[in-house]
C-alpha cells in the first residue's frame, strides 16, 4: 500500500519555478533516498510531503488523502520531519525539545504523562542523547542538536520519517549508529523513511529506492543500481565519475574522476 503518492506536482516560489510534473509513489516500509544537485528541489519536495508547502498544481497524498485535507495535528501524527537546521528562540532543555515530539498526541484534556516520558527517554537512549537531557539545546554542538532533533522525531512515533541532510553534522560513530537504527525501525516497526542527501554512496548503501532530481524534475527513479550510473551522474551533476560495486554490500560505489 502506498503511503505517499505524488501526482504531477508543480510548485513555484514567487517568480521562481521549482518543481514541474513530479509524480511517484512510495510504499509503506520502504527506505527511499532523494538525491540531486543544489537547487534541484529536494528540500522543497520534503516540505510538500510534510504539508508545510502545497503544490500549485497536482496532488500530494498521504495514505490516499491530499495533504491539504489533513489537519496539521493529523499530519504530525503520521509524519515527522528532521530539518537541516532548527532555530530555538527560548532556552529549552534537550529533553523538552524531544518532548515536543509528543505534542501531536496531546489533546485539550490530555497532557504529558509517564507513557510520554518513557517514549521520550527511549528515543533519547536510541540516539545517545540522554547524557545531555538536562542541558540547554542552544548550548549543544551542531551534531548534538541534530541527534536531539532526531530523537524528537522518533518520539513522535510516525509512520513516515522525513530527513533533510540529517547526517551532515554527525561524526562517523553517530552516523553509523543512526543509519543502523533507521534500518532497525524500518524492519521491526515498518517505518517508512525518506531522506535527502548529497552523499550518493550513503544513499546507495542505505536506500532500497532512489529518486534523482534535476532542475525540479525526476530524472531517474529506481533501485540504486538503476539510478546510480556514470551516465546519469555525468548528465545531472556534470562531472565524470566511475561507478563500481562496493565490496562490502554490492551497492553502487561512486568515485569522482578528477584527473
Amino acid at each position: 500500500m502506498s503511503i505517499i503518492d505524488a501526482k504531477n506536482i508543480n510548485f513555484s516560489y514567487p517568480a521562481k519555478p521549482v518543481m514541474e510534473g513530479v509524480s511517484f509513489s512510495i510504499d509503506e516500509a520502504q527506505i527511499v533516498a532523494i538525491i540531486g544537485p543544489n537547487g534541484s528541489g529536494k528540500t522543497t519536495l520534503l516540505k510538500i510531503m510534510n504539508g508545510t508547502l502545497f503544490p500549485d498544481a497536482g496532488q500530494m497524498l498521504i495514505d490516499g488523502k491530499e495533504t491539504g485535507r489533513w489537519s496539521r495535528k493529523e499530519i504530525a501524527q503520521k509524519v515527522a520531519i528532521v530539518p537541516q537546521e532548527t532555530s530555538v528562540i527560548f532556552p529549552f532543555y534537550a529533553e523538552e525539545i524531544v518532548l515536543m515530539g509528543r505534542f501531536p498526541h496531546f489533546s485539550r484534556y490530555r497532557f504529558e504523562d509517564k507513557k510520554d516520558y518513557r517514549i521520550v527517554h527511549e528515543a533519547m537512549e536510541k540516539t545517545d542523547t540522554l547524557a545531555f537531557a538536562a542541558r540547554r539545546f542552544d548550548e549543544l554542538s551542531a551534531g548534538e542538536r541534530q541527534r536531539v532533533l532526531i530523537a524528537r522525531a522518533l518520539a513522535q512515533e510516525p509512520k513516515l520519517l522525513l530527513l533533510d541532510e540529517s547526517t551532515v553534522f554527525l561524526d562517523l560513530k553517530h552516523q553509523a549508529q543512526f543509519l543502523y537504527l533507521l534500518r532497525q525501525l524500518n524492519t521491526a516497526q515498518k517505518l517508512t523513511v525518506i531522506f535527502v542527501t548529497h552523499d550518493i554512496n550513503l544513499a546507495a548503501q542505505n536506500a532500497g529506492r532512489i529518486i534523482l532530481l534535476d532542475s525540479g524534475k525526476i530524472y531517474a527513479i529506481g533501485t540504486p543500481a538503476e539510478v546510480i550510473t556514470a551516465a546519469n551522474i555525468k548528465e545531472v551533476y556534470d562531472v565524470d565519475a566511475g561507478v563500481d560495486s562496493n565490496p562490502h554490500d554490492g551497492s553502487p560505489r561512486v568515485t569522482l574522476l578528477t584527473t
